[in-house]
């Protein structure tokens, strides 16, 4: 009788664990605390993170924002935050007049960065400037990146360079898919400043994501995922996110991906699909 009992507990036991999420994720998943519990102040949504099992967060730029709160509730929390953005669409980089401004930004940034014990800061090339061709202000992205090389390399902290989509986001921005960005990236020359490879503005861009992570690995920083259309979490849209999280095993990520989505319902049944995309 005892041992029926037992095995009954047991059992039970097992098909609740079962039929619960787990409170931690296959994927070493950066969850965007911009996108994510919106209707939450902002330092609650990095609580939330942590209670839904993140162990890594991300924002958008710092400016504005209480770092020193930020970084006390990281602590208390042991989040990490894989990234935010040190500069935005405008002014733009790819235009002189402004790599002044850039480089001094940068240097607050990283600031910054070792206040949050962070590792990544993204970069934006800039909206298109008038008068000036796209290889121009490619150039001048590169130049403004040339500016900065050593004091990430200094610092110890990584650049990683976004291009955009055209077709659903950002028309008018001046770098979009992946071989731009490759290219900037290895004339630059440094191993702080990378890509920030979005997968959502690749596929909408150029599609073959596994293919074209494969020509430029050597130029990715991070990754960031959102399935299309819509913009949601991966298990909404077309792409078949486990096949790609698949080729970046592979090719040796091992790093944060960041979650620059939102959810499609809301975040409780975002993180349900995450749990089932990833196990596909």
């Amino acid at each position: 009788m005892l041992i029926t009992k037992t095995l009954c507990i047991a059992g039970a036991m097992f098909i609740a664990q079962s039929n619960s999420e787990p409170n931690t994720f296959p994927e070493n998943y950066a969850v965007n605390v911009e996108m994510w519990w919106r209707q939450l102040p902002f330092i609650e949504r990095i609580n939330s993170a942590a209670d839904a099992g993140f162990k890594h967060i991300e924002f958008w730029p710092w400016q504005g924002k209480d770092i020193d709160a930020i970084a006390k509730v990281c602590d208390e929390r042991n989040i990490e935050v894989a990234q935010f953005t040190a500069w935005g669409f405008v002014p733009g980089m790819n235009n002189p007049k402004n790599h002044a401004r850039f480089v001094e930004e940068i240097k607050k940034s990283c600031e910054i960065a070792k206040k949050l014990n962070c590792k990544r800061m993204t970069v934006v090339g800039g909206n298109d400037q008038s008068n000036m061709t796209q290889e121009e202000m490619h150039q001048n992205i590169i130049d403004a990146l040339k500016l900065v090389k050593p004091i990430v390399e200094e610092q110890g902290i990584m650049l990683i360079l976004e291009p955009m989509n055209i077709r659903v986001d950002h028309k008018g921005h001046c770098l979009y898919g992946s071989e731009d960005a490759v290219r900037i990236c290895r004339e630059v020359d440094s191993p702080m400043i990378k890509i920030n490879w979005d997968l959502y503005h690749m596929q909408i861009s150029e599609g073959d994501l596994c293919g074209r992570l494969r020509d430029g690995i050597d130029q990715v920083g991070y990754i960031q995922v959102a399935d299309h259309p819509g913009r949601h979490e991966p298990g909404t849209g077309e792409i078949y996110y486990p096949r790609v999280y698949e080729e970046l095993k592979k090719l040796g990520y091992t790093d944060p991906i960041g979650l620059e989505c939102s959810p499609a319902i809301d975040e409780k049944t975002a993180i349900k699909r995450l749990h089932r995309s990833s196990n596909q």
